[in-house]
């Protein structure tokens, strides 16, 4: 499925597991388009800071229920980018990258109730890309093809080995949990992460950033 001139408002799904080098491409992808650029994964990690900073375990529970009700959300541009913020405050990147947020980000994410909340956000994003006059986004995440716009104009898939993401990780100077977290988010009950059917799928382990941009970009233009 390519993206067509005829839409008003174009999709471009991009899913895949940590480190497989969603970011970076969303970020390229959205700048060569001109389109908003969504990064999911963050909105996961916000969540996650925000209520281990509360003490509040991964559990579906009423104190966990409470807490979501009393977020604030605001949605701020940077550039092209969304800035996902709770109660007026923006979380460093240091700390969203965190050892301990990325060994709770992805238990936070199996559980419905954080689910259900990001995927009514996510979804509303629609409405604000229109409102600042973009013509489209790129959604990155792990279920956004699937899930949360299961109708995309163009759906992408990237995957790596876990030797080159963990190598990544490192690079970066981040310890993250590769392997655990990649049998978590594919084994929950909900919206577990997997390549959607009608994707296009692109292994990145031997692939350069522009080499795999080019990729997305050359499907788009057909």
């Amino acid at each position: 499925m390519t993206a067509s001139p005829k839409q008003t408002f174009n999709i471009i799904s991009l899913d895949g597991a940590a480190a497989t080098g969603k970011s970076s491409t969303a970020h390229a992808v959205a700048k060569s388009l001109n389109y908003l650029h969504v990064d999911t994964g963050a909105h996961y990690r916000i969540i996650c800071y925000h209520l281990n900073q509360k003490s509040i375990q991964a559990l579906e529970n009423l104190e966990l229920l409470t807490a979501l009700d009393s977020f604030k959300i605001k949605t701020l541009l940077s550039e092209n980018s969304v800035l996902f913020e709770i109660n007026e405050t923006q979380v460093e990147p240091d700390d969203l990258r965190s050892y301990t947020v990325n060994t709770l980000v992805s238990q936070f994410a199996s559980l419905k109730p954080v689910r259900d909340f990001l995927l009514r956000y996510q979804r509303s994003l629609v409405d604000f890309a229109k409102m600042h006059n973009f013509k489209g986004m790129v959604v990155e995440g792990r279920d956004i093809g699937s899930i949360v716009f299961p109708n995309a104009t163009l759906k992408v898939f990237l995957e790596a080995d876990a030797k080159t993401r963990i190598a990544r990780r490192e690079k970066e100077g981040h310890m993250d949990v590769i392997n655990k977290r990649d049998t978590i988010d594919a084994t929950r009950k909900l919206s577990p992460l997997t390549c959607p059917k009608d994707a296009l799928n692109i292994n990145t382990s031997l692939r350069s950033l522009d080499e795999v941009v080019s990729i997305i970009l050359k499907e788009i233009a057909q």
